[in-house]
């Protein structure tokens, strides 16, 4: 193929229409998501920043983020036909990972106590192991 039959760059898809049609079949609650949309370098650059609520991220990212991946292919493909480079960021916290930071604040303002100093296990609770007894 040479350059001359390369397609042409066209006009910049809409990005926000097609994200809400890619994003939203995953959602439990749609109206929760939230786009934000901005352009740089005369256009040729796109950034779009995806804002979800509750366990929608993980939903949206599906294993091992396969979903996402797929999302984001499919809008840099459309950016590539337009002659732009498109980057996604998504924003949010899943359920799990609010209640993972709450244990992590938890534990970090009541830490575990210690030995005073290094070798000193007086604190620490003991456990007598009995004797392996053989048969005779």
């Amino acid at each position: 193929m040479s350059l001359n039959n390369l397609p042409q760059p066209t006009a910049s898809p809409d990005y926000i229409a097609l994200v809400h049609f890619l994003v939203e079949p995953f959602l439990v609650s749609p109206e929760g998501l939230k786009l934000d949309y901005e352009t740089a370098q005369g256009g040729s650059r796109v950034w779009l920043r995806l804002a979800l609520e509750g366990e929608d991220k993980g939903r949206l990212f599906g294993r091992w983020g396969k979903n996402i991946q797929s999302i984001r292919t499919l809008l840099q493909m459309a950016a590539a036909q337009a002659g732009q480079s498109l980057h996604l960021e998504v924003y949010g916290e899943s359920k799990e990972e609010q209640r993972s930071e709450k244990r992590y604040s938890e534990n970090r303002e009541h830490p575990p106590s210690r030995p005073s100093k290094p070798g000193d296990n007086s604190s620490r609770p003991t456990r007598t192991i009995p004797p392996i007894r053989r048969s005779t």
